[in-house]
């Protein structure tokens, strides 16, 4: 193979795993060089926050064993990350000196995790969560705790704090909007959530503000929370992420809140991709680009761009769908939620199992499911199919979503 043919897939999360997947998959496995930052084989994220953390004996859960990298040609860079992209000379830049001549590139540089601008990092006792060390380090400082600090009620943050209540743990979510959830879920479902975890014995604070750290030696011995101290333990930033394109910025690519792509996923330069979740791309129905951060959006991007490389790409036209697992919450969405919508709830067989249909301009738009996996099922289908039910019906529980496909 000419080292001008090569195509090197940047970042080892899910997007550049399933990238990998789509180019061995198309024949094109012997011109992959897949570049991680990690020395970890690609693995699975989402149970990192859940399931990872509970078990100390837990392995995490690769995409591939390393045996399949290599049965398909593919070529590994681990613990040496791309930190610079020649354009002019189509060439990599690896952190080792190495260098890639490329014919193409794909960018799954993914995220990274907020911090607090006024704390440190570095502190012994302050956590996130993105990477499998990560969660090995929070997995190790729980065994020894008695009570967690989460700041921040988006999805990560809910579901370390159930996972730490689950083991026994006192926990305080501290949340500076004015619900949890805030620019992920309806205001209906934010509420089921705030209640749900109340009632688990997790304490949750929202409106409040964080601040007037004490930091004694390398720790975070106290902070504020509405001007009133109170001593911390361990504490985790669950305060989101913002997308990974300083290698993209460097390059001179277009970048606004992630690298900007078209529905092929292409970048301003034709020649390199981005996908996943450090991806902009134009939103389903056209308008804004946005971004999302979700297991189907790597994989579905993953795979158009690989056949654009093909030459065989169709638009990205997708149906988002998210889940998060919170204790006894399995929250699972369809679609994305409207700025301006109307909804309609369908019960479910207990006052713990629902979802919330949202409707926009008279069409299903969004549906948000509570512990009711078979309506969320039913619920991609009919966007899928651009079905539209009348809410009067759908919302009647005698009666399956999937009756109206």
């Amino acid at each position: 193979m000419a080292d001008e043919e090569r195509i090197v897939v940047i970042g080892g999360g899910h997007a550049g795993a399933q990238a990998c997947v789509a180019l061995a998959a198309s024949g094109l496995g012997p011109r992959t060089h897949l570049v991680c930052e990690e020395p970890e084989l690609p693995y699975q994220r989402p149970p990192l926050s859940k399931t990872f953390l509970k078990n100390p004996d837990e392995p995490i859960q690769l995409h591939r064993v390393e045996a399949w990298y290599r049965e398909a040609g593919i070529t590994l860079h681990r613990a040496d990350p791309a930190v610079r992209i020649d354009r002019a000379a189509r060439l990599v830049e690896l952190k080792s000196g190495a260098t890639l001549r490329y014919r193409h590139v794909v960018l799954a540089t993914g995220t990274r995790a907020r911090r607090l601008p006024h704390l440190p990092a570095g502190l012994e006792n302050v956590a996130v969560i993105r990477t499998a060390a990560d969660a090995v380090a929070l997995r190790q400082r729980l065994a020894g705790i008695s009570r967690l600090t989460v700041i921040g009620g988006g999805f990560i943050g809910l579901e370390v704090a159930a996972t730490a209540r689950g083991l026994g743990k006192a926990v305080d979510v501290l949340e500076a909007a004015p619900r949890l959830l805030l620019r992920s879920t309806s205001a209906a479902l934010s509420e089921h959530v705030l209640q749900t975890h109340r009632a688990a014995g997790i304490e949750v604070r929202v409106g409040v503000a964080v601040g007037d750290f004490v930091i004694h030696g390398f720790r975070l011995r106290s902070l504020a929370v509405d001007g009133a101290p109170q001593d911390v333990d361990t504490v985790l930033l669950g305060i989101g992420a913002a997308p990974e394109h300083a290698l993209a910025t460097q390059a001179g690519l277009h970048c606004d809140n992630g690298i900007v792509v078209d529905a092929r996923m292409r970048t301003s330069d034709p020649d390199i991709l981005a996908i996943g979740d450090c991806a902009s791309f134009p939103a389903p129905g056209g308008g804004r680009h946005v971004r999302l951060e979700s297991v189907q959006n790597a994989n579905d991007q993953a795979k158009v761009a690989v056949a654009t490389l093909t030459g065989a790409s169709t638009p990205y036209d997708p149906t988002p769908w998210f889940w998060s697992d919170q204790g006894s919450l399995r929250l699972q969405m369809a679609g994305l939620l409207p700025a301006e919508a109307t909804c309609h709830r369908r019960p479910g067989a207990t006052p713990a199992t629902f979802s919330l249909l949202h409707y926009a301009g008279g069409r299903l738009a969004c549906v948000e499911s509570v512990n009711a996996p078979l309506d969320h099922m039913a619920a991609r289908k009919l966007l899928e199919a651009r079905a539209n039910p009348d809410p009067q019906a759908a919302c009647d529980p005698a009666r399956p979503l999937k009756s109206f496909l």
